[in-house]
């Protein structure tokens, strides 16, 4: 039974029989002495969607909800839904474009090391690996010798995902960016 405090985004919880994913998380550190620091955690219901919010103190107590997770491929995008392929025994699963709006700027093809994280047999999310290698589109020119500074420019990505990259990089080079926070991590 996780606590309040050790929740993250993605978890799964059951909440009054409904199994519900954590889609966003807000901490809030009351200023008055002996104050417990909140947790405003947005839901979302697997089954139908329905958002759910709640504020919870850091040691309460959320009951596990069922999960299993399974390596998956991105295979195809067919109108509103994705299509991935379970890399085990190459079953597919249908999720919908919207369910996973933040990762797709992220996505590519040949992508490993996602995991589909499955609650009845039906995908409710899929985590993405921690870093992924993406090529820098359009961004201004680089400028030479700007590499000890520590300025950033603008950069279109080819998912379309948009971040700020460091002065001296240049369009077609490849970068490895953070999927956690979108930022820059190193040249590929």
């Amino acid at each position: 039974m996780p606590k309040a405090s050790e929740l993250k985004k993605a978890s799964v919880v059951e909440i009054d029989g409904g199994i519900y994913i954590v889609r966003q998380i807000d901490i809030r550190n009351p200023s008055a002495r002996g104050a417990s620091t909140l947790y405003k955690v947005r839901f979302s219901n697997v089954r139908n969607g329905q958002k759910l919010e709640q504020t919870l103190k850091g040691d309460d107590f959320l009951k596990d909800g069922e999960l299993i997770k399974r390596a998956v491929q991105f295979s195809y995008r067919e109108d509103e839904m994705m299509v991935f392929m379970d890399t085990e025994d190459y079953s597919q699963y249908m999720v919908n474009s919207d369910t996973l709006e933040e990762q797709q700027g992220y996505m590519t093809d040949d992508l490993e090391g996602m995991v589909a994280l499955l609650v009845d047999g039906q995908v409710v999310d899929i985590e993405l690996p921690q870093t992924v290698v993406l090529e820098i589109t359009e961004t201004a020119p680089g400028i030479k010798g700007a590499s000890a500074t520590s300025r950033t420019k603008p950069a279109m990505l080819s998912t379309g995902l948009e971040i700020q990259i460091p002065e001296y990089l240049e369009t077609g080079e490849h970068i490895k960016v953070n999927t956690t926070n979108a930022k820059f991590v190193s040249r590929s």
